[in-house]
C-alpha cells in the first residue's frame, strides 16, 4: 500500500477544522458554558455584599445605589441570588443540551465520513488493516470522541474561564502583593498539566492500538467459531485472548498510575496558594488593609478555584483518550484514495429494443502488475475478450487468473500498460459505472445477514419481488428457496451460514441474473460445490451467458468445454488458447490438465 505524509497538527486542531460546519452550535454551549461559570462564581460575592450588609449598615456597598435601608439591602439580595440562580439553571440546560447533541450530530457524521471514506479505498488498504481495527476506529474511537464532548469539553472552558475571571478579580478585590502570592501556584499548575498531557499522550495512543489488536481477535474468533471447535482449540485461543486482554490491561495500567501521580502533586500547590491566601489576607483584613467582606469573597472563591484545578488530571486523562482516539479518526479520513474516478459515464441498462449500451468488448493491453512488497504477477499480458462471446481463463493455482477480475474491477490500479472496455480505457470510465456494468460471481461467496430476497436482490434494490422469484428460478434456485421455513423472507444467518455451499453459490448467481449486467464474470463459480450443484448451476449459466460477455475463471475444466475460447495462464502469461478441441490436439499444458481431471493418467 502506498505511504503518505500522516497530518502533523495536533488531534484538537484537526477535530476543530472538521467540525467548522458546527460552528454556530460550538458557540452557542461555548457562550452557556461560560454564563454558567459566572454564575456559579456569583453566590460568593452575595455572601460577601451580606457580610458587608451585616457590617456597614447604611455605609455597605450597596447603600451606594441609593438603597440605605438593611432590610431593602437584603430583599435586593434576595432578588439577585433569584435571577442568579435562575441563570445559572438556564445556562446549565443550555450548555447540557447544545454539548450533548453536539456530541450526537459530530459522532454520527464523524461515523458516516469515515465509513464512506473507507468504503472508498482501495483494496490494497485492506490488506494493511485488521478488521478488528478498522471496527475500533468506527465505534470506540468515536464513542471516546462522544464523551469528550458530552462532558470534558465543557469543564475545560468553565475552568479556564474560571481562572480568567477569578484572577481578574483578585488583583481588583485583594492588595497586589497579596493576589501575586495567592495565585502563584497558579502557572505552575498550568504548566505542570500541559507537561502531563505530553507525557500521556503516547501511554493512550498505545492503549488505542491494544482496543484495536483485541478487538481484532475477537473478531477473528467469533467468524472462526466452527474452526476453533472442530480443532478443539477453544483454550488455546482463550489463552490467546488472555494474553491481548492482559496486554490492553497493562498499557491502560501504565497511563493510569502516572495519571494518578498527578493529582497529589496538584493539591500540594493548591494547599501553598490557599495558605498563602489565608495568613496574608487574614493580616490584611486585620490591620485595616482588606475589609472582611472582602478576605471573604477572596477565600472563598481562591478555595473554589484552586481546588476546581484538582480536577484537571482527571479531566486531562480523558481529554488524552479522546485526543488519541481523534488521532487514529482522522488519519483514517486523511488516508488519500488512489484510484480515482473517471469521467465518463455508462449506462448498462437494456433499452426498449434490449440493446445493451455497453458491448463488453474487453481488451488487456501489454499489462504488467505487483501486489504491494511482491513480485509481477502480470507481465506485458494482452488479452482479447469479444463482445457477447465467453471466454474461459485456466491456469495453476498463483497464475494470476483472479488478479485479471480484480484489475477490470479496478480493486487494483496497473503498474503499467491499460485495460478497455468498447476501447474506452477504464480509467477513464466513472468508478460505479465500470462496476455495475459487471456481474461478478465468485468462488467466496459473501451473503449478508437478512433474508434470502434481500440477498438476491442486493445491489439492484428497486427489484420487484417478481424480479426476485424470476432471477432464482434462472439460477435454479426457486425450488431450494420454497421449502426453506419461511421462503423467500428466512434469515440466511451472518455470512449465509444457515444455507450450505452450493445454495449460497446460486443465490450469488441469482444476485449477477437480477443485475443484469452486459459484462459477467463467473470466478470459480463451482469448485467448492458437488456434482449435481454443479450440473444445476451449469444449466442455469448456460442461459444467462447468452449474447452476454463472459469471462470464467474455472478450476474444473468440465464446466468450459463449450465456450468460445480457453486462455490457459501460466506465471502471469497465456501460454495457450483455442477451444477445448483445439487445446487436446496441442497435446500442451491444458491437455495434460484435462486428462488428470478425466481419470485418464
Amino acid at each position: 500500500m502506498p505511504t503518505f505524509k500522516r497530518n502533523s497538527k495536533a488531534p484538537l486542531f484537526r477535530l476543530l477544522n472538521y467540525g467548522q460546519r458546527y460552528r454556530s452550535q460550538i458557540w452557542q454551549a461555548t457562550v452557556c458554558s461560560i454564563v454558567n461559570t459566572l454564575m456559579d462564581l456569583a453566590p460568593p460575592a452575595l455572601m460577601g455584599a451580606a457580610i458587608d450588609v451585616l457590617l456597614k449598615q447604611q455605609n455597605s456597598f450597596l447603600s451606594q445605589f441609593g438603597i440605605s435601608n438593611v432590610i431593602h439591602q437584603f430583599f435586593l439580595l434576595a432578588l439577585i441570588t433569584v435571577l442568579i440562580w435562575g441563570l445559572e439553571s438556564l445556562s446549565n440546560y443550555g450548555y447540557d443540551l447544545l454539548w450533548r447533541n453536539l456530541a450526537q450530530d459530530m459522532q454520527h457524521d464523524l461515523r458516516l465520513d469515515a465509513y464512506t471514506h473507507l468504503q472508498e479505498l482501495e483494496a490494497a488498504y485492506f490488506e494493511e488493516q485488521t478488521t478488528g481495527g478498522l471496527i475500533a476506529i468506527l465505534s470506540d474511537d468515536i464513542n471516546q470522541l462522544e464523551h469528550f464532548l458530552n462532558t470534558i469539553a465543557n469543564h475545560i472552558i468553565q475552568i479556564a474561564s474560571a481562572v480568567i475571571i477569578l484572577m481578574i478579580g483578585a488583583f481588583l478585590v485583594l492588595p497586589i502583593e497579596i493576589a501575586i502570592a495567592s495565585m502563584l501556584p497558579m502557572p505552575f499548575i498550568l504548566l505542570g498539566s500541559l507537561r502531563y498531557q505530553r507525557l500521556l499522550e503516547p501511554r493512550y495512543d498505545r492503549v488505542r492500538e491494544q482496543v484495536g489488536d483485541l478487538n481484532t481477535r475477537l473478531e477473528n474468533n467469533i467468524s472462526g467459531i466452527i474452526t476453533i471447535k472442530s480443532f478443539t482449540a477453544e483454550r488455546y485461543e482463550r489463552d490467546r485472548l488472555k494474553a491481548e486482554s492482559n496486554a490492553y490491561r497493562r498499557s491502560n495500567a501504565k497511563a493510569i498510575r502516572f495519571s494518578a501521580a498527578f493529582i497529589p502533586l496538584i493539591r500540594i500547590l493548591v494547599l501553598i496558594g490557599f495558605t498563602t491566601l489565608l495568613v496574608l489576607g487574614g493580616l490584611a483584613a486585620f490591620s485595616g488593609r482588606l475589609s472582611i467582606a472582602s478576605y471573604s469573597i477572596a477565600l472563598i472563591l481562591v478555595q473554589q478555584l484552586l481546588w476546581s484545578l484538582v480536577d484537571l488530571g482527571e479531566i486531562f486523562d480523558s481529554y488524552q483518550r479522546a485526543m488519541a482516539s481523534t488521532k487514529r479518526i482522522m488519519d483514517l479520513l486523511d488516508t488519500p484514495i488512489q484510484i480515482q474516478s473517471g469521467k465518463i459515464a455508462l449506462s448498462p441498462k437494456r433499452n426498449s429494443e434490449g440493446t445493451e449500451t455497453v458491448r463488453g468488448e474487453v481488451n488487456f493491453g501489454y499489462v504488467s502488475f505487483a501486489y504491494p512488497s511482491r513480485s509481477p504477477v502480470l507481465t506485458n499480458l494482452s488479452l482479447h475478450i469479444p463482445a457477447g462471446k465467453t471466454t474461459a481463463i485456466v491456469g495453476a493455482t498463483g497464475s494470476g487468473k483472479s488478479t485479471l477480475v480484480k484489475l477490470l474491477l479496478r480493486f487494483y490500479e496497473v503498474d503499467s500498460g491499460k485495460i478497455t472496455i468498447d476501447n474506452v480505457d477504464i480509467r477513464d470510465l466513472n468508478l460505479q459505472d465500470l462496476r455495475r456494468t459487471i456481474g461478478l460471481v465468485s468462488q467466496d461467496v459473501f451473503l449478508f445477514h437478512g433474508t434470502v430476497a434481500e440477498n438476491i436482490a442486493y445491489g439492484t434494490f428497486d427489484a420487484t419481488e417478481q424480479d426476485i422469484i424470476m432471477a432464482a428460478k434462472v439460477a435454479e434456485a426457486h425450488k431450494f428457496i420454497e421449502h426453506l421455513p419461511e421462503g423467500y423472507q428466512t434469515i440466511v444467518g451472518e455470512r449465509g451460514q444457515k444455507l450450505s455451499g452450493g445454495q449460497r453459490q446460486r443465490l450469488a448467481i441469482a444476485r449477477a441474473i437480477i443485475k443484469n449486467p452486459p459484462i459477467l464474470i463467473l470466478d470459480e463459480a463451482t469448485s467448492a460445490v458437488d456434482n449435481e450443484t454443479e450440473a444445476a448451476i451449469q444449466r442455469s449459466l448456460s442461459r444467462i451467458t447468452q449474447n452476454r460477455t463472459t469471462i470464467a475463471i474455472a478450476h474444473r475444466l468440465s464446466t468450459i468445454r463449450q465456450v468460445d475460447c480457453i486462455y490457459v495462464m501460466e506465471q502471469g502469461q497465456f501460454v495457450e488458447s483455442g477451444t477445448h478441441e483445439q487445446l487436446l490436439d496441442q497435446n500442451g499444458i491444458y491437455a495434460n490438465l484435462w486428462r488428470v481431471q478425466a481419470g485418464v493418467l
